[in-house]
């Protein structure tokens, strides 16, 4: 697998890792689910570091919750609760969709983690894009997020599953661990 970098060439380069032998069944078995990493640098970036033991924890999600209710109007709102430092973090929010309200939880929330919200404060989610991959109800989704920063420099990330908003939370934490982990951020010192 090769792809174009800055300086030529490279074989599977993963953070100035180069020729790296990643566990192939590990990125086919998730490509077989429906994962597509040819337009999700970030994910796969992650992913690969993940696999080479080199990706610190950053955010552990003990749960979330989506609710959408109408009355006179539709109201999406959303909770995310992270463990951090051993620290339970509860993040609230609303928007014009789940994702959108999601997204609003962290954002409006993180401020009270100092030790991440310096990193997110100017990250900006651009471009949300669904594929249904097969038919019915119950079809799997992928769902693909670009995002950037102040550098102006976008990534893409995706999630997926059979509930969308799932495969949407994934694609959106796989969006802010590819931040912290660009930036370098400190690891999350929960024990494991």
């Amino acid at each position: 697998f090769f792809f174009q970098a800055e300086d030529g060439i490279r074989d599977w380069s993963v953070t100035g890792v180069q020729t790296c032998a990643l566990p192939i069944y590990a990125v086919k078995g998730r490509e077989f689910s429906g994962y597509s990493y040819e337009g999700a640098d970030a994910s796969f970036e992650l992913l690969a570091n993940k696999l080479l033991g080199k990706l610190p924890e950053y955010l552990k999600v003990k749960n979330y919750n989506v609710t959408v209710q109408k009355s006179d109007k539709i109201e999406t709102k959303a909770e995310v609760t992270f463990l951090i430092d051993g620290k339970e973090i509860k993040c609230s929010g609303s928007g014009n969709g789940p994702v959108n309200a999601l997204d609003n939880a962290i954002r409006n929330n993180f401020e009270r983690v100092e030790k991440y919200y310096k990193y997110f404060n100017d990250l900006k989610l651009l471009d949300y894009k669904v594929r249904i991959l097969n038919t019915g109800t119950g079809a799997t989704t992928r769902v693909l997020i670009e995002s950037t920063d102040k550098t102006g420099k976008s990534w893409f990330t995706v999630g997926v599953s059979q509930n969308i908003i799932e495969a949407s939370f994934k694609a959106l934490i796989d969006s802010l661990e590819y931040k912290l982990f660009k930036e370098k951020a400190p690891a999350n010192l929960n024990e494991k």
